[in-house]
């Protein structure tokens, strides 16, 4: 039962790690040897990431609000968002990045820590390196294995569309324009057009200056298991150059066998690479 519900919470946590189409997640492969490829702000009121669902500050890439840019108004800055999303599909050949996955099952005190090396090329490879692993046994085959192997066949057989934050799946209600640990941000509240696994209702943070997305938080709207209660999470993005990448997602997760699942999944190191526009436009030339 427990391996039931540890599959069918990670089905979910892998559409959180395609949340918005500034992320999008190609069809993966595996690659490794030895162990083998493996896969505060605080308060709940408007504009605040929920502090309950964030145990410890994270280090993310210190990005000052680019003060010579005027500020965007809310619908700018969201029209930005996507096109920026679309931009990024287009023009990301590949990337590397370090990949860390901790994950806890408190009720039976077991957790482990994953660290691997990940590498990204356009538009269907996506390999993963071992570095370390420390902690129990059973949460590294049961739950980490199972996450990153979980992602290679959902990306491969589902549309990431169906999961993006964009206006095709969600309506967005603009809510205030806080200041958040010295940057300034649009929140817009998000609600999902259709009760599909994958999709949320909370809130998401665009940068007021750049659009460019900076927190995305909420619950799921439907389980993807009669054996999940409940998800909720608070995912993390940063800037790398003219990208959007993830770099934290934290999630728990309310079982009816197991209690409380918690996982956190940090993503440093980025180091993107763009795609040859000249190569790809180029015609070859007659025989």
């Amino acid at each position: 039962m427990r391996s039931i519900f540890v599959t069918a919470l990670l089905a979910f946590l892998l559409c959180l790690t395609e949340v918005g189409a500034a992320q999008m997640w190609p069809a993966t492969s595996l690659s490794g040897a030895g162990d083998g490829p493996l896969f505060e702000a605080a308060g709940n009121g408007y504009g605040m990431v929920p502090d309950i669902l964030v145990p410890a500050r994270r280090t993310a890439p210190a990005l000052a609000p680019p003060l010579i840019l005027p500020r965007m108004s809310p619908e700018l800055a969201l029209h930005t968002y996507e096109q920026r999303a679309v931009r990024q599909a287009a023009e990301l050949a590949s990337y590397s990045a370090r990949t860390v996955v901790r994950a806890e099952l408190p009720e039976s005190a077991q957790r482990g820590e994953f660290e691997l090396q990940r590498r990204y090329a356009a538009p269907r490879t996506l390999e993963f390196k071992p570095v370390q692993y420390t902690g129990d046994g059973f949460v590294k085959s049961n739950v980490i294995i199972r996450l990153l192997q979980s992602e290679v066949d959902h990306v491969q057989k589902d549309d990431p569309a169906l999961t993006a934050i964009s206006s095709a799946n969600y309506k967005f209600s603009y809510k205030a324009t806080p200041m958040i640990e010295g940057r300034m941000m649009h929140v817009y509240q998000v609600k999902p057009r259709k009760k599909r696994v994958g999709l949320f209702r909370g809130r998401i943070y665009l940068d007021a200056y750049t659009g460019s997305l900076l927190y995305a938080t909420g619950s799921i709207v439907k389980s993807p298991s009669f054996f999940i209660k409940k998800i909720e999470f608070v995912q993390q993005y940063a800037d790398f150059g003219s990208f959007t990448f993830p770099v934290h997602i934290h999630s728990e997760a309310t079982a009816r066998l197991v209690g409380r699942t918690i996982v956190d999944i940090d993503q440093r190191d980025y180091q993107p690479t763009l795609v040859n526009v000249q190569s790809a436009h180029e015609v070859p030339a007659a025989p």
